[in-house]
């Protein structure tokens, strides 16, 4: 016996869906996971100094299905995010950022007007998908963990 949705009507195409905003969760379960160093200039303990993180990084996004059936493909996200993968985060004005460049490692560097926090990343993040993704993206919302302790986000 053949199982059809919705009800006893046949099979509907998209188009006969409205589906309104639906929800794509990507790394709720299992993050994406970059590598990347940073340092908080203007701290006064030890994050001072340059260190490196394996972040995890979970993305809500909502929006309206395409035609392909989905909110977003994943591989726009997880692209996006993987630009900051084995990078350097720093903010501007960093003296180290001048020293990236001096050593011919410019493009090892991603530029923060603010603090590279766990909350700004998250922030600049969901900022970012916003403006690359879809006309039928509605929200974004970012969590970025630095480590088991502490995460930073909007969800």
């Amino acid at each position: 016996m053949t199982q059809r949705i919705l009800g006893d009507a046949p099979e509907a195409g998209l188009a006969d869906v409205d589906a309104g905003a639906r929800v794509l969760h990507i790394g709720r379960d299992r993050p994406i996971r970059i590598s990347s160093g940073h340092r908080l200039m203007h701290h006064d303990g030890k994050c001072s100094r340059p260190h490196g993180h394996n972040y995890e990084i979970s993305v809500r996004v909502v929006g309206d299905l395409t035609e392909e059936g989905w909110v977003v493909d994943k591989g726009e996200v997880t692209e996006i995010v993987d630009r900051w993968d084995h990078r350097f985060l720093l903010e501007e004005g960093d003296p180290l950022v001048e020293a990236f460049e001096a050593s011919g490692d410019g493009d090892a560097v991603v530029r923060f007007e603010s603090p590279p926090t766990a909350e700004v990343m998250s922030v600049v993040l969901e900022r970012r998908l916003a403006e690359e993704l879809g006309d039928n993206v509605r929200d974004v919302s970012v969590q970025v963990s630095e480590t088991s302790e502490l995460c930073g986000g909007s969800f």
